[in-house]
C-alpha cells in the first residue's frame, strides 16, 4: 500500500504518531510511505530510521520552493497544502494508487477495504462533513460557482487517489487558473480547489468510518441516536481526524477523544525511546 503525507518540520512528531497507529492496526502490511516536503526536512534521517523500524519504506519527495509560489496562502494554510493536488507530477508513474492522510489523525482500525475499493473512472474517494445538510452544500456551490456538479463538499484530509486517472485529467494549469480566478473566495484553499474543479469525480465514503471529525462528536451522537459513542468509534472508525485549530497534542485541548490520541502518542514515544536505547 502507498501512503502519502505532506508535512514540514513542525509536524514530524504528529506524522510519527499517525504511522505508529497504522503499524499497530496493520502490522503485516507492506507500506510505501511518500512524504512531500518543500525542502528536505531537518529530521529526514530520523524519519527514515523511524519508518524503517516500523517495517515500512520511506520515500522523501522534495518539491522545491517554486511549485505554488504564487498561490494564496495564510499562516494556517501555507503553500504546501496544495502539494497533494499535484502529487501525480512528483510520484513515479509506477504508483497508480495512493492514500493521502493528514498528519493530525490516528488510525483505529484496518483500512484495507478502503484502499482496495475500485475507483473506476473516479479520480478520488473522500468523505463529506456536511453535517448541516443541503444548506452548506448550496453555500459552497455558490461560493465556488460549481452548481452543475451534483455532489457534496468533500474533506481532503483523507483522500484515496486514482493516480492513473488523475494523470489524464488533473492539470497544473487548470488548478492555477482556478486559484487565480477565485482567490478571494477560497476559505480552505486546496480543499476548495478540489471541490471546485473535481467534486463530480469523487467517490463518497462514509465519514463516520473513514474521516470521523472529532469536532463533531455531539452531532455524530445526534445523527446516530446515540449509537456512535466512544465504544463504537473504537470498534468501527478507521481514521479519527482532529481537524481544525484545536489539536490534542496541545495542553489546553479538552476534546472528547483527547485520551485516545494521547495514549497513541505515548506509545509512539516509548517506541522511539526503545529505538534510541538499541543504538547506544
Amino acid at each position: 500500500m502507498n501512503l502519502l503525507f505532506v508535512i514540514d518540520d513542525a509536524y514530524v512528531e504528529q506524522f510519527k504518531v499517525v504511522l505508529f497507529s497504522i503499524a499497530q492496526q496493520m502490522p503485516q502490511q507492506d507500506f510505501q510511505v511518500y512524504v512531500m516536503q518543500k525542502i528536505l526536512l531537518e529530521k529526514d534521517a530520523e524519519i527514515g530510521h523511524f519508518v524503517e523500524k516500523l517495517g515500512m519504506v520511506y520515500h522523501p519527495i522534495v518539491v522545491g520552493e517554486e511549485a505554488f509560489a504564487h498561490a494564496p496562502t495564510t499562516d494556517r494554510y501555507p503553500d504546501t497544502i496544495y502539494y497533494r493536488l499535484l502529487a501525480h507530477e512528483f510520484l513515479s508513474a509506477e504508483v497508480d494508487k495512493i492514500l493521502y492522510l493528514d498528519a493530525d489523525l490516528i488510525c483505529l482500525n484496518d483500512f484495507r477495504e478502503l484502499y482496495e475499493v475500485e475507483l473506476g473512472n473516479q479520480l478520488y474517494a473522500a468523505a463529506s462533513h456536511n453535517e448541516d445538510g443541503r444548506l452548506l452544500d448550496y453555500v459552497n456551490k455558490l461560493r465556488l460557482n460549481n452548481f452543475e456538479m451534483d455532489s457534496s463538499y468533500f474533506n481532503t484530509g483523507i483522500l484515496l487517489m486514482n493516480l492513473e486517472a488523475i494523470r489524464h485529467h488533473v492539470q497544473r494549469k487548470d488548478i492555477l487558473d482556478f486559484i487565480d480566478k477565485n482567490r478571494n473566495r477560497l476559505i480552505l484553499p486546496d480543499q476548495d480547489v478540489l471541490n471546485g474543479l473535481y467534486a463530480d469525480r469523487v467517490m463518497a465514503i462514509p465519514d463516520e468510518i473513514y474521516n470521523f471529525d472529532a469536532r463533531y462528536s455531539l452531532i455524530y451522537q445526534a445523527k446516530s441516536q446515540g449509537k456512535w459513542d466512544l465504544t463504537w468509534v473504537i470498534d468501527h472508525t478507521v481514521f479519527l481526524h482532529f481537524a481544525g485549530r484545536d489539536k490534542p497534542w496541545k495542553s489546553n485541548y479538552r476534546g472528547r477523544y483527547s485520551g485516545l490520541y494521547k495514549f497513541i502518542a505515548s506509545l509512539t514515544r516509548k517506541f522511539e525511546e526503545r529505538l534510541k536505547e538499541e543504538t547506544l
